[in-house]
């Protein structure tokens, strides 16, 4: 059987490097096209030589349209707007699209549903193993504990980072809420400033913490009466995000088209 062939959007970024090294490193998968946006510097540059492989001469480029059609899937951890028309791209060609991408909108979500039914995807707010087994602990701790214990999440991410809370930090929450059985969005609590009153029961708290190069920590924690109980995770290298799109995009060459997490990709999801 051939090696899936792989693009990496966003081929540039740091991100992106760390894909590309992630696919060198893996079996059953070969780079085949490199993106970035219009206008980039980058553009024409061997993706490999930049992040640090020997090997393959891949010329990064602009044109999503023309690679695509010589893939089998994308991995993308890029910005909403480029992921939504990757999407549509990815959709229309029937391959995998692995999406690392956050911050997106009710309208973006949307958007990858209807691709979705054309394209296999599989989007996660975090792809390392070590964060989807932490989110698992924290629907089921969440489920076993009662309104008595609050819960409250921290992350702390590099100050290049552009939006917030993260997307594994609202992973998590999402996981407390699945646990509670209730609807994030009705519960979450994003920021507190000035006289804001007594917590209420129920709620699901988010602290941001921005600054230098952090790569992500997060922690979720559980405090009820004379107790606390915490649940952790530290990144330590890009790496491991990498590995697991490479790790999705082969677990997604055999499903149907459809929206699955890395829940789906790890077995995780009944857990």
């Amino acid at each position: 059987m051939s090696d899936m062939r792989l693009i990496v959007a966003g081929a540039g970024g740091r991100m992106g490097r760390a894909l590309i090294r992630a696919i060198a490193d893996a079996k059953g998968v070969t780079l085949s096209g490199a993106l970035e946006e219009p206008g980039s510097p980058l553009v024409g540059r061997n993706a490999s030589e930049l992040a640090g492989v020997g090997g393959q001469d891949i010329p990064i480029t602009d044109d999503a349209e023309t690679v695509i059609g010589d893939a089998d899937g994308i991995i993308d951890f890029t910005i909403p707007k480029a992921t939504v028309a990757l999407a549509g791209l990815a959709a229309k060609a029937g391959i995998v699209h692995v999406i690392g991408t956050t911050g997106l909108s009710a309208q973006d979500e949307a958007a990858l549903a209807e691709a979705a039914k054309k394209a296999t995807i599989v989007r996660s707010g975090n792809m390392s193993l070590g964060v989807n087994l932490l989110a698992a602990l924290v629907k089921r701790v969440a489920k076993t504990l009662d309104e008595e214990f609050d819960i409250e999440i921290v992350e702390m991410h590099h100050n290049k980072k552009i939006d917030a809370p993260s997307g594994t930090a609202l992973l998590l929450g999402r996981a407390a809420a699945e646990g509670r059985n209730v609807d994030l969005d009705k519960t979450s609590v994003r920021s507190r400033d000035g006289h804001t009153g007594a917590r209420k029961a129920g709620d699901i708290g988010f602290a941001t913490l921005r600054g230098g190069t952090v790569v992500g920590d997060h922690s979720v924690i559980f405090a009820g009466p004379s107790e606390r109980i915490e649940l952790s995770h530290r990144a330590e290298d890009r790496m491991i995000f990498a590995r697991g799109a490479v790790r999705a995009a082969l677990w997604a060459k055999g499903q149907k088209p459809g929206l699955y997490s890395m829940m789906d990709v790890l077995g995780l999801k009944d857990v």
